[in-house]
């Protein structure tokens, strides 16, 4: 093959460029593609998003190639590569974008399957409820499958977006981090293998191996906010918030937010705590001094324990943590609830963690209760 992706020395994206044919060019990718997908070599089966954009049909490609390399020259047999377009059924034409999906994947000996979104569609948020409806589909179908990861062809540009996105909005530390390159989804691994790589590699990608890909219109729909982000995006480039910032900045966020997370692992495994599917219960008296952020992120590791995944309103949470910690200061006695679950600390700085009982609702509910008034 002729065409390699490349990064320097740094680990930032750099520019596609043509290598030299032959042996050396074929070993050089194929470098690069292990390093891609190293952690896959003990998986037995892997799902691939693929929508039909160049990014997602490089990351076919790709897989595609690696299997076959991983085959030839080293007679071991790769993982079962499974191929997932979703249709969301929005668009009059994605069912036939789908169906190209599929035959572009069965060309390459991989098997296809078109994940549709039935029934009715919200009038609000149509991309947030689109994304979890396509993550919903996804996840199912890799249980069906057994596969151990998921993969999605989220690129450099797409974190670069989400960062500024969620700076925007004023998102915490953790937010500014950006999308994780690798994370849990309850026994699969959601993978994105190429976000070190700009969109513009991987639209080089697909050329230089002669594959056709879909244009999604719905990304120039000024309907959605990320499409005002891109046209944003030039104008803060010129004052030197472009690309290579915005992943330095999530790099650096990253960074940090490890750090903060390793201190507050290692304070809750100090804890004598009692930690039941439906209970925390500990005396938390030596957690009262510690940084106002430890300890935002200590009660959201706990109350995270009970629903995994479950998003938690980062300004809900960090008065919730500063009323709690201002009660534990002062040996005060006190109760709040955030995301469903209660919380209560009593004079001897035991705190407790529980699943709020369910509101009842209706007439009866409002005699019965006076504190719903």
């Amino acid at each position: 093959m002729d065409h390699e992706l490349r990064r320097d020395a740094e680990g930032d994206p750099a520019r596609p460029s043509k290598a030299v044919p032959g042996d050396g060019s074929r070993a050089s990718l194929q470098l690069l593609l292990n390093e891609i997908f190293a952690e896959l070599a003990a998986a037995k089966s892997v799902l691939l998003a693929v929508s039909g954009g160049p990014d997602s049909m490089a990351l076919m490609l790709m897989a595609a190639d690696w299997a076959a390399q991983t085959r030839s020259d080293l007679n071991v047999a790769p993982p079962q590569f499974h191929v997932a377009t979703v249709d969301h059924a929005l668009r009059p034409e994605s069912q036939g974008e789908a169906a190209q999906v599929a035959r572009w994947a069965q060309s390459l000996g991989l098997p296809h399957r078109t994940l549709v979104w039935t029934g009715a569609k919200p009038k609000t948020r149509i991309q947030e409820r689109a994304r979890e409806a396509r993550y919903a589909l996804l996840d199912a179908y890799a249980g069906e499958i057994g596969a151990d990861y998921l993969l999605t062809a989220h690129h450099a540009d797409d974190q670069a977006e989400t960062i500024l996105f969620r700076l925007l909005r004023g998102s915490g530390l953790s937010g500014l981090a950006g999308m994780p390159r690798a994370a849990e989804r309850g026994s699969l691994i959601h993978l994105r293998p190429l976000l070190a790589f700009p969109k513009a590699d991987l639209v080089a990608y697909c050329a230089a191996h002669a594959q056709p890909f879909i244009r999604d219109p719905s990304n120039d729909n000024p309907a959605f906010a990320r499409t005002h982000l891109r046209k944003l995006a030039p104008l803060l480039a010129r004052e030197g918030l472009d690309q290579k910032a915005l992943l330095r900045l999530g790099i650096r966020a990253a960074r940090t937010t490890a750090a903060l997370d390793a201190k507050v692992d290692q304070l809750r495994a100090n804890l004598d705590a009692t930690r039941q599917p439906d209970l925390f219960r500990s005396s938390i008296g030596r957690l009262a001094d510690e940084p106002a952020e430890i300890f935002v992120r200590f009660l959201a590791a706990e109350i995270g324990r009970f629903a995994p995944g479950k998003p938690l309103r980062l300004d809900r949470l960090e008065a919730l943590a500063a009323a709690a910690q201002a009660a534990l200061q002062n040996s005060k006695i006190w109760h709040g609830s955030l995301a469903g679950f209660a919380l209560s600390l009593d004079g001897c700085q035991i705190l407790t963690i529980l699943p709020e009982k369910p509101r009842r609702r209706g007439r009866a509910a409002t005699e019965n209760s006076p504190s719903q008034q």
